[in-house]
């Protein structure tokens, strides 16, 4: 057995036992999963949020409210747990824009003219761009959302990759996200079309 299926069998197996309601498993997964959603998280906070929500808080709040919810989680597929954290980020991101906004509403300074200058993201990639590459991502099929994901947005490594989605050899993971990308690529250039 190589190592990238026994580190799925071991995340696996973690969040069948956090499941079950073992703290130590889910104690476990929390540690396993942070770097590479902290990583994610890392300029996702636009600016008018920035007051009201921290990246490391974020980070924490978020794993800490979806592995409290992992009992009646049920993974749909490998990679599925990040999707869960990644999608409770960006509930948590919205939930701070609206509250800025209301805060700037009833302080009057919602007239004001917003910080111009772009998230770290932002300057990387351009806004426009980064609206189509969540569309686009959005549209496709969840595996190959997850192989994109992994990779672009978290940095993992093939050997982590093949373990998260199930794959048998690194090998199998940079085939499967050199596909993933392909269709990506596809879908920003057709706009949904």
């Amino acid at each position: 057995m190589n190592s990238g299926t026994s580190s799925l069998e071991s995340t696996r197996h973690l969040l069948d036992r956090a499941r079950g309601g073992d703290t130590n498993a889910r104690e476990a997964l929390f540690a396993r999963l942070l770097p590479p959603f902290q990583r994610w998280a890392r300029g996702r906070v636009p600016l008018p949020a920035r007051s009201l929500l921290d990246t490391d808080d974020l980070v924490q709040e978020t794993m800490m409210a979806s592995l409290n919810h992992v009992p009646s989680f049920d993974p749909a597929h490998s990679g599925a747990l990040l999707g869960y954290l990644r999608q409770g980020a960006l509930n948590k991101i919205r939930d701070a824009l609206r509250r800025a906004r209301a805060r700037n509403l009833k302080e009057g300074t919602a007239g004001r003219v917003p910080d111009p200058r772009p998230t770290p993201v932002e300057e990387v990639v351009g806004r426009e761009r980064i609206a189509q590459y969540e569309a686009a991502l959005s549209r496709l099929h969840a595996s190959d959302r997850e192989a994109v994901f992994a990779h672009v947005e978290l940095g993992l490594s093939h050997r982590e990759i093949a373990a998260m989605l199930g794959k048998n050899s690194p090998d199998a993971a940079r085939m499967a996200i050199k596909r993933a990308l392909v269709r990506l690529a596809k879908e920003m250039e057709s706009g949904g079309h």
